[in-house]
């Protein structure tokens, strides 16, 4: 059910071994740092991220032998209804959590707590083939079989609700008074104010990340009423991923410390701003004299992209609309992707364009051969970041092998053109609902095939449940029921 008849075991005798004693020095030292429980963490399909908990005194146990869950929780919808596919749902079978070792940090934002990604194995050993991070974990290694590694980072925005009814009572720590949404800042958009009306929140947020180990690049306020952002440095792709969901943990421990709620959702309300989660890419190849070298920088193409980095770039542009179904895959995402609204809800690219769905960026003159980076403005945080990172991965892959080239870059608002001019330029309209970029997701030569029958299977199963939960809906009830689940 979870694994092919011929699939070999990656969690052999000597593995399991080596991973249960070093767990057990990890152990000895969290114990030291009155460190008492350790969060394993997976993100399921419908971008949720759910946890089973191991006392400190088990994670050598765990990192051997896992921790038992259900395959159930890849057919889970946000509201935790379930669904069946193909491959995934009922009531039977099991898997294990193993914790990623290398990425074990005691949570500055949680005193008393460590936390660790799993992988999800089967009893036998062998990777679950509907895992999000061993799907992106393969895209990796498929990526450096033609010499490339890619560099990623995912910008985080939230808004903060004080849960203030107007009766001046405020939240609670669970967040069980923040059905509706009050914006915990008043001040104006990209304003100082916002950093003064929330300094001590901010400041605390920013000492947690530091101390788990998480380089921030910059924050700041946003647009939308309460809206927040933050940036952090580029790492390998599954680091990255990584760091989005110890981040957004942080945010929300923090945000709850401070009497306050974060949410992530692409749509908090329904007549404002959404939240993104841009994506940023680099494509680098490893040079004998020069050592690592930016594909996207010091080239022949388009701003000084080399031939790999605008076939990477134009394999991701090529198959955006089926991206959509990890990278925007729920309902509200669709509330948010609207034009003239910075979201890229056009598939085109530009330099510096932030209403192209593909954003390229040269960085100052003088650093661009380590800053030129692509970013995906489409995506956002309802979306598993191991899947999100997957697809681009091998949409990437798929173009440098097609040697794909890219289309004239756009310079204006594509809104602001006409449906002709568009079409002279090659640009289309992404999606605009999740029914269609399922579609477009089943019909795509490249993902179905990157991603495996049953994760794909899985992929569009969930999502027809979302779209089916929302049938009746409206805009409002859709950001109500969406709001406080990412």
């Amino acid at each position: 059910m979870e694994t092919s008849p011929d699939a070999q075991p990656v969690l052999d005798a000597g593995e399991r071994a080596r991973r249960g004693a070093r767990a057990a020095e990890l152990a000895a030292d969290l114990e030291r740092s009155d460190v008492i429980a350790v969060a394993l963490t997976w993100v399921d399909v419908s971008g949720i991220t759910r946890t089973k908990t191991v006392p400190v005194t088990r994670l050598g146990h765990a990192a051997s032998w896992g921790v038992g869950m259900s395959p159930v929780f890849d057919v889970f919808l946000l509201d935790d209804s379930i669904v069946s596919g193909r491959y995934v749902g009922g009531p039977t079978g099991d898997l294990r959590l193993h914790p990623d070792l290398d990425r074990l940090v005691p949570l500055a934002a949680l005193p008393g707590w460590a936390w660790a990604p799993a992988d999800r194995f089967t009893q036998e050993g062998t990777e679950h083939r509907v895992d999000a991070r061993a799907a992106l974990r393969r895209e990796v290694a498929r990526l450096a079989d033609q010499g490339c590694s890619v560099r990623a980072a995912f910008e985080i925005e939230w808004a903060v609700s004080d849960g203030d009814d107007g009766e001046g009572d405020g939240g609670g720590k669970d967040g069980s008074d923040w059905e509706d949404f009050t914006p915990a800042c008043n001040g104006p958009a990209y304003g100082m104010t916002r950093i003064s009306e929330l300094s001590g929140y901010l400041r605390d947020l920013l000492k947690a990340l530091a101390a788990t180990g998480v380089s921030v690049e910059q924050l700041h306020p946003e647009y939308a009423e309460g809206q927040l952002e933050l940036s952090v440095a580029a790492e390998d792709p599954i680091g990255a991923a990584d760091t989005a969901v110890l981040v957004r943990e942080t945010i929300r421990a923090v945000s709850f410390e401070h009497g306050l709620a974060a949410s992530f959702s692409p749509k908090v309300l329904a007549g404002s701003v959404g939240n993104g989660c841009h994506v940023h890419l680099s494509l680098w190849r490893e040079d004998e004299a020069e050592g690592p070298v930016n594909m996207m920088s010091g080239g022949e193409g388009p701003y000084g992209m080399s031939a790999a980095g605008e076939a990477f770039t134009a394999g991701i542009l090529d198959h955006l609309p089926a991206l959509l179904a990890v990278g925007a895959p729920s309902v509200a995402s669709y509330l948010r992707l609207i034009p003239s609204h910075w979201a890229g809800a056009f598939a085109c690219w530009g330099l510096e364009n932030r209403e192209a769905a593909l954003r390229f960026v040269t960085g100052a003159l003088g650093e661009r051969a380590a800053a030129a980076n692509l970013e995906v403005k489409c995506f956002d945080a309802s979306a598993n970041p191991y899947l999100a990172l997957a697809g681009l991965l091998a949409a990437g892959r798929a173009g440098i092998a097609g040697e794909a080239t890219l289309p004239a870059p756009v310079d204006v608002d594509p809104a602001m053109l006409d449906a002709k001019e568009r079409a002279d330029l090659g640009i289309s309209e992404l999606p605009s609902s999740l029914a269609e970029s399922v579609a477009a997701f089943e019909d795509d030569t490249v993902l179905p095939a990157a991603f495996g029958e049953a994760l794909s299977d899985t992929i569009a199963t969930v999502r027809r449940g979302e779209i089916a939960l929302f049938e009746d809906a409206s805009p409002e009830e859709i950001a109500a029921t969406t709001r406080w689940r990412h």
